[in-house]
């Protein structure tokens, strides 16, 4: 194909900060919690290097205007909101309709809500308060109504930064990923920030919310999304294993009471990513020690839970090596650790300890292995007849660094030999830097569009999706470990891998995951805006696009019927180019066809929201 001589095709230059243009207009309602000050988001990082003796053209005009409206689509995600509805508000249907037969039920959906406050000072997405939104669909006859409602979780955290009376806010706790502006650095212990804004749980009839950086779970009363406070889940949890006399055993035993009681860190990390273990009606939880973010010694505990949250099963298991686990997998026969190995950098962690640098730079990734480690941790050990040391990790032939989970299964083939296979998203070490998810620059406290966004000659270190295959002999014996693209599809950026929740931990064969069409210069791999479906028996691949400057978020299946892909995709579409919100319902089965829409509904402007990370389906009791 013949270049376009008016084509820069050198690397992103984004302009120089401008002032952006208040996203939401407040509107006074009574559904409403007033507010004091307007939104706003947090400004892109840019180098200014944009001035320099190239020629002014009208080529050279319209790459830089295409760079603004880039960097001003991307800020769009991470616009503050701090209203909140009092009352449950009725979306408008402005494209198709929402089908009367449409299962009744609620999408609950987390994710940071706030990124600035009131006294200088920014944060990390990780770290913003836990803003809660609810979308709940009501039958009448032939009518299907959804209402919607937001309101930030009331964590200790937000309680202790947030003034109701003034509507003001003050940022106090430094949080993992921020150093603050306006508040104490130096000698502020304040380094856990709690905010409940990473997953949604439904289990039980109860709801709770969960954090990335572990701690207990929030629970939120349905109806309303009023905090309940929080679940200990682990409280008088014994260790399975005791303490030994090792050289880490006794570092852990020194960091504990300094992790614990000057930081405030709770003994026990909760993961924020949970599995539902449909075929035994199971809820399967995991945490780690909190020492073991410092040290090459993990002691991971998983929990297994009956439908009135009552421990049914519990087993935990040392592994020699420092890792930093996000998400992870089970099967029938086993829980599945990824390995993503990480170091501790001294002069990070001093800085941190000072309140100089973020607290997770104490930490860097450590690439040093070719292969990449995958701990297959027996869930019923009386049940495994092997002779294999789940302590000795499989290693996968090539290095990467685990994003998100689809799904996992295993099953006995016509030899006897076990194949475990496990759906994922995955990334490159190299791109993985702890400190700038997102593009959040801690130092200037602005987001840098171009660090998500990278050159076609390093898209594959963008996470994507794979397909990891374990054969295992009748001992437990590895025979072979492959893996390679899912579908062989190699499109980057990929991620949010979900499937159909009845057949998690069981044979699918479909995966619904977000992607990116590439079809913006600027922003070629990051926002999403296409949903991909993926069927692993046909090795067929069909999209969904949002469509021009429509960004999309994690998707959500929602089951109608018996078969694995009959059903609905729930996904929220960030409309950058007339700055609304809205909720997209697609059918399942037609996704890649020109009917795939079944509906789009219109979050009010004054209520727009930021990027969401995950969220669940909760039906009507």
């Amino acid at each position: 194909m013949q270049a376009n001589p008016f084509r820069v095709t050198a690397k992103s230059t984004f302009p120089s900060l401008i002032n952006i243009p208040t996203v939401h207009r407040q509107h006074r309602s009574p559904s409403l919690t007033p507010l004091l000050k307007p939104p706003c988001a947090i400004s892109a990082s840019t180098p200014n290097d944009a001035e320099s003796s190239t020629p002014i053209t009208m080529s050279t005009l319209e790459v830089v205007d295409d760079s603004v409206a880039a960097f001003r689509d991307y800020q769009f995600l991470f616009v503050s909101q701090r209203s909140e509805t009092n009352e449950p508000l009725t979306l408008q249907v402005v494209e198709g309709a929402v089908p009367p037969e449409f299962p009744s039920g609620t999408y609950f959906l987390t994710g940071p809500g706030l990124f600035r406050d009131d006294h200088g000072s920014t944060v990390h997405p990780l770290d913003g308060h836990g803003y809660l939104r609810a979308f709940t669909f009501h039958g009448f006859g032939k009518e299907v109504n959804v209402m919607f409602m937001a309101k930030y979780v009331k964590t200790e955290a937000q309680l202790e930064e947030h003034d109701p009376v003034t509507g003001t806010w003050r940022f106090m706790h430094r949080g993992a990923f921020s150093v603050l502006t306006g508040g104490q650095k130096v000698g502020n212990t304040k380094v856990i920030k709690n905010v409940a804004n990473t997953c949604v749980l439904s289990w039980g009839g109860r709801l709770m919310c969960l954090w990335e950086g572990g701690g207990e779970p929030y629970e939120i009363e349905k109806e309303t999304l009023e905090t309940v406070g929080k679940v200990k889940l682990m409280e008088g949890c014994d260790p399975v294993v005791k303490s030994g006399r090792g050289v880490w055993d006794v570092a852990a035993r020194l960091l504990k009471p300094i992790l614990n009681g000057v930081f405030k860190m709770p003994a026990k990390r909760l993961l924020s990513h949970y599995k539902l273990d449909t075929d035994k009606n199971r809820l399967l939880m995991m945490s780690c020690n909190a020492e073991d973010m410092l040290l090459p010694h993990n002691i991971f505990t998983f929990y297994e839970f009956d439908s009135n949250f009552k421990e049914v099963g519990k087993k935990e298991f040392i592994i020699p090596d420092h890792l930093l686990i996000h998400d992870w997998a089970f099967t029938a026969t086993y829980y599945i650790l990824f390995a993503n190995r990480v170091k501790l950098n001294v002069s990070g962690a001093i800085t941190s300890v000072c309140g100089i640098t973020p607290a997770v730079t104490a930490l860097s990734v450590n690439p040093t292995k070719d292969t990449s480690p995958i701990y297959l941790l027996p869930r019923f050990p009386n049940d495994v007849n092997c002779s294999r040391d789940w302590r000795i990790p499989i290693e996968a032939p090539s290095r990467f660094w685990l994003q998100h989970v689809g799904n996992a299964y295993d099953y006995l083939d016509e030899n006897g030999n076990s194949e475990v296979q496990i759906q994922a998203s995955v990334c490159s070490y190299e791109w993985v830097t702890l400190q700038k998810l997102f593009g959040y620059d801690w130092q200037s406290g602005k987001l840098d569009p171009s660090i998500m966004n990278l050159d076609r000659n390093q898209s594959k270190k963008l996470p994507h999706l794979v397909q990891v295959s374990i054969n295992l002999d009748a001992n437990g014996i590895c025979q072979r470990c492959d893996v390679e693209p899912l579908n062989k599809w190699n499109k980057s950026l990929s991620d949010f891998p979900v499937i159909n929740p009845a057949f998690s931990g069981s044979k699918n064969n479909y995966v619904y995951a977000s992607t990116t069409s590439g079809s913006r210069s600027e922003l070629p791999n990051f926002p999403f805006d296409m949903v991909v479906k993926l069927n692993i028996s046909t090795k067929s691949v069909h999209t969904w696009s949002a469509g021009s400057k429509r960004f999309v978020g994690e998707p959500t299946f929602i089951a109608k019927g018996s078969e694995e892909d009959e059903g609905y995709i729930l996904v929220l579409e960030y409309a950058v180019a007339v700055q609304r919100c809205y909720l997209v319902i697609l059918d399942s089965k037609k996704i890649g066809a020109a009917d795939a829409l079944v509906a789009r509904l219109e979050v009010p402007n004054n209520l727009n929201f930021p990027f969401g990370f995950h969220g669940c389906w909760a039906n009507n009791e």
